[in-house]
C-alpha cells in the first residue's frame, strides 16, 4: 500500500520537480507561448475579418450582377420594342408605297384606256365620215346622172340655205 499512501520525502520531491519545471517554464518557454496562442488568435481574427470583408464584397459583386442583368433585360426589351415600332412602320410605309404605286399604275391604264377608246372613237368616226361620203358620193353621182337633176339638186340647197 505504499503507492495509495504517499511518503513525505516522495512528496517533496514532486513538488520539488514540479516547481522548477513551472520556473523553467515560466522563464523560458510560458512567453513564447503565450506570444503563440496570441499570434494564432490575431491570425484567425484577421481570417474572419477578411472572410467577412470577402462575403460583403461577395454579396456587393452578386448585388451589381444582378442589377446589371436587370439593365441589359431591360435594353433588350428597349430594343426589341424599338425592332417591333420599326418593323411595323417600314411594313406600314411598305403598303403605302405598293398602294400608290398600283393607284399610279391604275391610273396610267384609265388614262391609256381614255387615250385609246377616243382615238378608237375618231378612227370611227373618221371611218364612218369616210364610208357616208363615199355612200353619199355614189348615191349622189347615181341620181345626178343628168344635168338636169343636178341643176335642180343645186337650186333645193341653195333655197334651204339661210340668207344673210
Amino acid at each position: 500500500m505504499g503507492l495509495v499512501t504517499p511518503d513525505y520525502g516522495l512528496l517533496f520531491w514532486a513538488l520539488l520537480s514540479f516547481g522548477i519545471l513551472l520556473f523553467i517554464l515560466k522563464k523560458f518557454a510560458w512567453k513564447p507561448i503565450l506570444q503563440a496562442l496570441k499570434n494564432r488568435e490575431e491570425s484567425i481574427a484577421r481570417s474572419m475579418r477578411m472572410a467577412e470583408e470577402a462575403r460583403l464584397e461577395l454579396a456587393k459583386l452578386q448585388q451589381e450582377n444582378r442589377r446589371m442583368a436587370e439593365k441589359a433585360r431591360q435594353e433588350r426589351e428597349r430594343e426589341i420594342a424599338e425592332t417591333k415600332v420599326l418593323r411595323e412602320k417600314l411594313l406600314a410605309e411598305a403598303k403605302e408605297q405598293a398602294r400608290i404605286e398600283t393607284q399610279k399604275m391604275l391610273d396610267k391604264a384609265r388614262e391609256q384606256i381614255l387615250l385609246e377608246r377616243e382615238a378608237a372613237r375618231k378612227e370611227l368616226y373618221e371611218s364612218v365620215a369616210s364610208l357616208t361620203i363615199e355612200l353619199s358620193e355614189k348615191i349622189l353621182r347615181n341620181q345626178l346622172k343628168d344635168r338636169e337633176r343636178q341643176q335642180e339638186y343645186l337650186e333645193r340647197l341653195l333655197d334651204e340655205m339661210p340668207k344673210n
